[in-house]
């Protein structure tokens, strides 16, 4: 079982906190001298107690060691500084970039039709083969995308198909042959006093509607 990693934090009790410190102190300068000796590393160590109580140790002059880390680390920051020839390089990529957005925005107002005067027969064909080119890319994305919305809505017919016939045959309305196919079945009666349903008349007429005729009611006696 692998154990979480233990926060560590201060020690609350000062003795205990002191003789840690004194442990750990005295640990740590000898890993210092140990790598020194090991490895031919210059080493320089400087530790502060909690009371301001000065440990070093250092395997040549701490002097020239501190003096040799402070050049490291100002010629550090001197090499991260932009030399003169980077800001030059930085100022002409910065100015092939504005051309080069001009000439897109020339190109785009050449293909919506704008700032054609000052072009020649070969410019204005050069933009007639890229408007042709992408016209002809345009449709056959709008003919796939038909053939793709007309197989979906034969899926969805497939679907509402079956669901018709599972409805057709919960209601009774289905019938199965003697071969195993299914035919529609008439619906019986519900009784004798059913009456047949009239034909709807759909036929168009065309003008002003025929005149009503007028009911006469009967006279009262």
């Amino acid at each position: 079982m692998v154990r979480g990693k233990t926060q560590m934090r201060r020690i609350e009790n000062a003795t205990s906190r002191q003789v840690t410190f004194s442990k750990r102190r005295n640990g740590l300068l000898k890993k210092a001298f140990e790598l020194s000796v090991l490895c031919d590393a210059e080493v320089a160590l400087i530790i502060f107690s909690p009371r301001g109580k000065l440990y070093e140790f250092a395997n040549s002059s701490m002097q020239e060691t501190i003096g040799r880390y402070l050049r490291h680390t100002k010629d550090s920051r001197a090499s991260k500084q932009p030399t003169e020839e980077t800001v030059q390089h930085m100022k002409n990529e910065a100015a092939n970039m504005m051309k080069k957005i001009e000439q897109l925005e020339v190109s785009k107002r050449k293909l919506l039709g704008e700032g054609l005067g000052s072009c020649s027969i070969e410019e204005l064909q050069q933009v007639e083969q890229q408007l042709e080119k992408s016209v002809s890319n345009i449709r056959a994305r709008k003919t796939q995308v038909f053939k793709e919305q007309i197989e979906q809505l034969k899926e969805k017919e497939k679907v509402l198909a079956a669901e018709n016939l599972r409805l057709s045959e919960k209601c009774g309305m289905i019938v199965q042959t003697p071969d195993g196919s299914k035919e529609p079945g008439e619906i019986e009666n519900a009784g004798e006093d059913s009456h047949p349903i009239s034909d709807v008349e759909t036929e168009l007429f065309i003008g002003p509607p025929p005149e009503r005729r007028t009911r006469r009611l009967p006279p009262r006696l």
